[in-house]
């Protein structure tokens, strides 16, 4: 006969394995390690000779001497003073946190022990001044040092509050920085510049528009769109100049050569194509890709084309040929954006998987791998004079250095999913978000001058609010947006704006940035 087991409710099951887990580490879990004396003193003698060592034999002017058996007046802490005999030579100390002798080859002995139990105030107003060697009677000729500036003042330096004190250790004329307290950062004065307003909207495509770019002569711009079409516009009067059909799907990058009359786009069908601009055909397609491709760009100097994709790859082709030089794999989720530079790292990537990717074109490797953002990388900039670049994610806009990717700087403030960023060479940064709301840095600081949220077009739902691409025009005298209310919106610059009527509302406050 099977004994029925008894049911108990999960409050006392849970009970029950908190009381086991408890019992079973009770014995000494809160018990704090007994501290060993020996121990103690080998790391207390070792800390001592690693902080101070190269100055311990100097012995230092004890102050304010006093008669025994009192402390001397101008202590305010109440440390324990040694005073000499008038006439005699002044009896030189040194004072510390911990027992140790006056000098080289004394023995540690009761009376030779020097402040036997070490105090707060001690800790924090140790300060070390050492007697006029002849080095630093040389070097006071020109300077004096803090110590004789209070010393010919009549004031002990100890008598100053442990905020004021100076701490510090000189030998040789040399100062120990790990006693210097720092300064802590602030954030310097950003850089003005004029707020951008809104100035032409731009509507022609029959769904999102999803890129765009300004080709090198700054005569006309592309942008690619939802309804599979790329369309060209002129610059100057914003109208619409060509329509490109071919695309059987959205189509998310598009990108003018400055080396040959070619136009260059990809898409969610899978494509990378070629497009003669002299015939207004397509002359190449570029195979491989197994998913969307979602962005694309040239390398300055050299016939390579860089796609990305959702299938985790980005593919280096060559222009001419149409063959796949390169498969650079290693990101675990969609490649969002991938960017080129003559400059190692020549390949940048940004990807779904949270990581970002600097590599090496000619192994097809990967140098460094980018850890730092906790959500996905939708979108990365490089700056077009600094050896810098910039990363967008939910979680921050981040800053790094080439060539190895090291941190710089944290962005926050733009709570939304950055789709976009763009910088002009005056240190305009530009994040443009899924939200419609587009913020403008100052590159330097980090400092956001601007926030724009334009209103969607007539007829749109307000849920239509988004910005896809943004990009500087060759004279970064205009700003162009790809935006999901299927219209594109131009910038410019206030020309009426100064810095009185549109003061900097920025305070020298102490930086806290995130390191990650």
């Amino acid at each position: 006969m099977v004994e029925e087991v008894q049911k108990h409710s999960v409050h006392t099951l849970v009970f029950r394995s908190l009381k086991r887990t408890h019992d079973m580490f009770v014995a000494d879990n809160a018990k704090p390690v007994p501290l060993d004396d020996e121990s103690h003193k080998v790391k207390m003698a070792v800390k001592l000779r690693t902080e101070y060592g190269s100055v311990l034999h100097m012995p230092t002017l004890k102050e304010n001497m006093r008669e025994k058996g009192g402390p001397a007046t101008g202590d305010p802490y109440g440390h324990k003073q040694y005073s000499g005999n008038e006439g005699e030579e002044l009896e030189y100390v040194i004072t510390g946190t911990h027992p140790y002798p006056p000098g080289p080859g004394v023995a540690l002995t009761a009376d030779t022990k020097i402040q036997r139990m070490p105090s707060e105030s001690a800790a924090q107003s140790l300060a070390v001044s050492l007697p006029p060697s002849q080095s630093r009677l040389d070097a006071n000729r020109t300077a004096a040092g803090v110590g004789e500036i209070y010393r010919h003042a009549g004031i002990s330096e100890r008598s100053q509050p442990p905020g004021m004190s100076v701490a510090m250790m000189e030998a040789g004329g040399t100062k120990n920085s790990a006693l210097v307290p720092k300064k802590a950062p602030t954030m310097p004065k950003p850089q003005w510049h004029p707020p951008w307003k809104l100035y032409r909207v731009i509507s022609g495509h029959l769904g999102w528009v999803r890129c765009i770019a300004v080709e090198p002569g700054n005569q006309w711009f592309v942008t690619g769109s939802a309804d599979r079409t790329i369309k060209i516009w002129d610059l100057a009067s914003g109208k619409l100049k060509l329509s490109l059909t071919g695309h059987i799907s959205t189509v998310r990058g598009v990108i003018v050569s400055a080396r040959s009359p070619y136009l260059f786009s990809c898409g969610e069908d899978k494509q990378v194509k070629c497009w003669d601009l002299e015939y207004n055909k397509v002359i190449r397609h570029y195979h491989g890709h197994l998913s969307a491709v979602y962005g694309l760009d040239l390398h300055p100097t050299i016939d390579v084309l860089v796609t990305c994709s959702r299938d985790s790859t980005a593919r280096i082709w060559d222009v001419r040929t149409k063959a796949s030089v390169h498969t650079l794999s290693g990101h675990t989720n969609a490649v969002a954006t991938v960017k080129c530079q003559a400059a190692e790292p020549q390949v940048v990537t940004g990807s779904h998987d949270t990581t970002i990717r600097l590599w090496d074109l000619v192994a097809g490797k990967t140098r460094v791998t980018l850890t730092n953002h906790k959500k996905s990388v939708r979108a990365v900039i490089l700056h077009p004079r600094h050896y810098t670049f910039a990363s967008g994610s939910p979680d921050n806009i981040k800053q790094w250095k080439f060539p190895d990717g090291n941190f710089i700087q944290n962005l926050s403030g733009h709570n939304a999913i950055i789709n976009t960023l763009t910088v002009n060479s005056d240190g305009v940064l530009v994040s443009g978000a899924d939200n419609g709301t587009m913020h403008l840095w100052d590159w330097r600081t980090g400092y956001n001058f601007q926030r724009v949220h334009a209103a969607v077009q007539p007829g749109s739902l307000d849920s239509e609010s988004g910005i896809f691409a943004c990009v500087f025009d060759q004279s970064e005298s205009r700003l162009l947006t790809a935006e999901a209310d299927k219209t594109i919106k131009v910038y410019k610059e206030d020309d009426t704006a100064t810095e009185e009527t549109h003061p900097i509302s920025w305070k020298p406050e102490i930086i806290k940035r995130k390191r990650f």
